[in-house]
């Protein structure tokens, strides 16, 4: 299999501002952690930069207005409409150079999707990708565009059946949306209620409309949901729905705030039950586009994301000694020696009541979007 890691130097040193919860460095952190593991060893893995995109391929989704928007805040302009599009926020804030960021940022995931639809690569991570919350109108929730719908809108164009499948924590508001009522792209997100998390979207209820019916899946979670119970909700619905839409390539969202340790979300995953989740979907791919998205506990992230690519590519760390760097690059010192996090499943009420909910939404699930599709289960 050949993979690529999509990284640019200088992407990873962005801030937003100081005190914002994205930081890009999760994407250094990370490739130097799969480098310290041995995991880009070998000549079917390669790491290589990003192409930028144009305005022009970021209108392929967003609204004309929206690009020309950014085009005046990157001329120094700024004025009181562009918080109407969701500019100049405390989540997303302006700064210099904020259209070339978006550009290279797409750039990463075009260049990813274009070497798949290639043919030179069968696997593809951009950590810097992913932000599927920006409308076709406006930013929304840390994303200026949405790369995610910029792909699947030049991946249609050329007649490619396309999923879009979630593990973000938080509902894929933007791209559900865009594609809404379109049956030619599959959308899956499995993430945190809408009744406890941002942005307060993604109820199971929703499943597309006209054309798009029953192309729309959302499988909301609830607080504390475990290792168990996220991967029960993932195997019943995700490869029943995968293999009765035979898409030529899923793009997934792979973000790391469904770890135990997010400042911003409720879930309580381990890396190990992250890990099988992103491994399993790979496996279901004829070509899998990976992108990073959120993940807020910094060095928590980086471990996932390096055990992602360790499992997308049949690899194993070695020598996990020789990754030690700095006190708590790998999370809690309790923890410290491995990539691995210790087993944690939640117990009691909490549990019966993630376990329920849960298994409520796949009777629901099943039962209204399954005889769409022709999926089994």
């Amino acid at each position: 299999m050949k993979s690529l890691f999509i990284f640019s130097d200088d992407l990873s040193r962005i801030e937003f501002s100081t005190d914002h919860l994205f930081k890009p460095v999760r994407a250094r952190n990370t490739l130097d952690l799969c480098e310290r593991y041995g995991l880009l060893d070998g000549d079917a893995a390669k790491v290589i930069p990003p192409s930028p995109s144009t305005p022009e391929q970021l209108v392929l989704f967003h609204d004309e207005a929206y690009i020309d928007t950014l085009l005046r805040i990157d001329s120094g302009e700024f004025d009181m409409e562009m918080f109407g599009r969701g500019l100049g926020t405390e989540e997303n804030p302006v700064f210099q150079h904020l259209l070339d960021w978006c550009l290279q940022t797409t750039g990463a995931t075009l260049t990813g999707m274009e070497a798949l639809d290639a043919g030179e690569a069968d696997m593809a991570f951009n950590p810097l990708g992913g932000f599927h919350h920006a409308g076709r109108g406006g930013a929304e929730g840390f994303c200026y565009v949405n790369d995610v719908g910029v792909a699947v809108e030049m991946l249609l164009a050329r007649g490619r059946r396309v999923a879009v499948v979630d593990l973000d924590a938080h509902h894929g508001n933007g791209v559900q949306d865009g594609f809404y009522e379109d049956d030619r792209v599959l959308t899956i997100s499995l993430h945190e209620s809408g009744r406890t998390l941002y942005p307060w979207t993604g109820d199971e209820t929703q499943i597309g409309e006209g054309r798009g019916r029953g192309f729309n899946v959302n499988v909301p979670l609830e607080v504390k949901t475990d290792d168990e119970v996220y991967l029960m909700a993932f195997h019943e619905i995700v490869p029943p729905l995968l293999e009765a839409f035979s898409a030529d390539i899923i793009i997934s969202e792979i973000g790391a705030d469904t770890i135990i340790s997010d400042p911003l979300t409720h879930l309580r995953l381990t890396n190990n039950g992250y890990k099988e989740a992103v491994t399993t979907l790979g496996g279901l791919a004829r070509k899998f586009l990976a992108l990073g998205a959120g993940g807020y506990d910094i060095f928590r992230t980086s471990r996932c994301w390096t055990l992602a690519w360790a499992g997308l590519n049949g690899l194993e760390p070695k020598d996990e000694f020789a990754g030690l760097v700095g006190g708590m690059m790998f999370g809690p010192e309790m923890e410290m020696g491995s990539l691995y996090d210790r087993p944690l499943l939640t117990k009691g009420p909490d549990r019966e009541k993630a376990e329920e909910e849960a298994r409520r939404v796949i009777r629901s699930i099943k039962e209204t979007v399954f005889p769409l599709l022709g999926a089994k289960g």
